[in-house]
């Protein structure tokens, strides 16, 4: 009896034991580093359609964790086999299963920052995205032509031949390190659409006009005025020459064909044939010649009307308004030369 009895104790103590190491085991290999302490950094890309296995025998070959058959285990067992998500991680081999898993699953991917400036055009930003390394010139400008109506209603308005220039909303955009220009092109038209709300629609709407001649007068005003309240007074200005079927004569439109950053446009470029040609062709250009900013949006949409039919920028950014061409002459000689 006593024997017996013995035996059994020894066998609970046994079963404790083993429970105790087995817990341990646990423990240890989910809550202790690889490397405790260090402060590596190991870059790692988890590709669309690797499972967890091919991930656990990836992280063991570059030393983030000890033993991929436990990260396996535990990955399962805790149900987050599904959840673990692509991308390109900073881990750290002091990291420990449980924060690399949750890492993982949260996807707290590699991320860099990048500044879209009121006024840039489609090459401004290529390029600089370029320099970023975030994608080549040519991508970049590829994407921009490739076809979102069916994502953003309001590019329904967009003539086929036209790209998203003008709907590249100038801010401070996060993305994910290796991400494909056209992820990234729908964060900012989603945050585009974010910012031309319901009552700025309706507004437009009831001017009879569409978002997208709205975006492309902004285009105009942002390339040619610094101020707030000369912008709302040059798009006054410039609707009441669409209204009467007077040219914009705009030089920003035709710098805009050329690529020139003058002050005002020559001459001879006046005379290039191009729907962009505000001297050549009456009405707005084809489409958006830059990528306006908000104070451009609500003055193309909220216009000052005033007296004045002309108007130049001088050589210290002040804008000069003028009631009649011959006063706009002498104030051309004035300030502009």
């Amino acid at each position: 009896m006593f024997k017996k009895i013995k035996i059994k104790k020894s066998a609970i103590m046994v079963f404790c034991s083993l429970l105790f190491v087995l817990c341990f085991f646990v423990l240890w290999e989910t809550y202790v580093p690889a490397k405790p302490g260090s402060r590596d950094i190991i870059k790692y890309i988890a590709e669309s359609g690797k499972g967890d296995e091919d991930i656990a025998w990836d992280l063991e070959k570059i030393g983030i964790i000890k033993n991929r058959y436990f990260f396996e285990a535990y990955v399962v067992l805790s149900f987050q086999h599904s959840k673990l998500q692509a991308g390109k991680y900073a881990f750290s081999p002091g990291m420990s299963v449980h924060e690399i898993v949750k890492k993982f699953v949260k996807g707290d991917i590699i991320k860099a920052k990048i500044t879209i400036i009121e006024g840039w055009d489609v090459n401004d930003i290529a390029k600089y995205f370029e320099e970023k390394e975030i994608c080549s010139k040519d991508d970049f400008i590829n994407s921009i032509y490739q076809n979102y109506r069916d994502e953003f209603n309001f590019l329904s308005e967009l003539p086929g031949s036209v790209s998203l220039e003008g709907y590249l909303f100038p801010d401070t955009y996060e993305i994910s390190e290796g991400e494909l220009p056209n992820n990234i092109l729908r964060n900012i038209l989603a945050n585009f659409e974010k910012k031309i709300t319901p009552e700025l629609k309706e507004e437009i709407l009831s001017q009879k006009k569409s978002v997208f001649e709205i975006i492309t007068m902004a285009s105009i005003i942002e390339k040619e005025v610094r101020k707030m309240e000369d912008k709302k007074i040059v798009s006054g200005l410039l609707w009441k020459r669409l209204e009467t079927g007077m040219p914009l004569q705009v030089d920003a439109t035709v710098n805009y064909i050329t690529g020139k950053n003058h002050r005002s446009a020559l001459i001879a470029d006046t005379r290039i044939d191009s729907p962009y040609n505000t001297y050549k062709y009456k009405g707005l250009p084809l489409g958006p010649i830059s990528n306006p900013g908000m104070d451009s949006i609500l003055a193309a949409i909220y216009p000052t009307e005033s007296k004045y039919w002309y108007y130049l920028s001088a050589v210290n950014g002040k804008t000069i308004f003028s009631e009649t061409l011959q006063k706009h002459n002498i104030a051309r000689i004035k300030y502009l030369r």
